[in-house]
């Protein structure tokens, strides 16, 4: 066996703190898709895609941007909207820009569904995370994962 010595092993803390990291987030993303499953009969890959639907101009993202935006594959996203339009939650339409593409486009029941998931999701975000970080260290995390996200914004294949 060859040993590689240009690989940067963690220190014994190193290890410690990214153990904790994955814990720690897989728990909290668990946790918060159960409320949502359980209460709105939602994941939060779903919430996900209809808060990013809200927030767009008309509701309406073209589905190639709202796979990027969601960082999902274009045929994860295709089949979480089918199932949200089989539920009249999010509807698709012919792009009115080229005709060529198509959006995905939030209803007005899948508004409704939305607002009332987004008390669940934001009260489960603020009792499992906020509440368990004082506000400097809530903010070194904010930056700190702002950094990852920059880091790897373009090395998506």
């Amino acid at each position: 066996m060859t040993t590689r010595t240009d690989t940067p092993w963690l220190t014994q803390e190193q290890q410690r703190i990214w153990r904790a990291f994955l814990g720690g987030i897989t728990v909290l993303q668990d946790q918060l898709d159960r409320d949502l499953r359980t209460q709105h009969d939602l994941s939060m890959a779903e919430y996900e895609i209809l808060v990013r639907l809200s927030e767009a101009p008309d509701r309406s993202i073209r589905m190639a941007e709202l796979a990027a935006a969601v960082a999902h594959s274009r045929s994860r996203v295709t089949h979480t909207i089918s199932r949200l339009e089989r539920d009249g939650i999010v509807r698709r339409d012919q792009c009115s820009d080229d005709g060529r593409g198509v959006s995905a486009v939030l209803t007005d029941h899948g508004f409704g569904i939305l607002e009332k998931a987004a008390h669940t999701h934001v009260r489960g975000v603020h009792e499992y995370l906020i509440e368990n970080a004082p506000p400097e260290e809530l903010a070194a995390l904010g930056r700190i994962m702002e950094r990852v996200t920059q880091t790897l914004h373009g090395k998506r294949f």
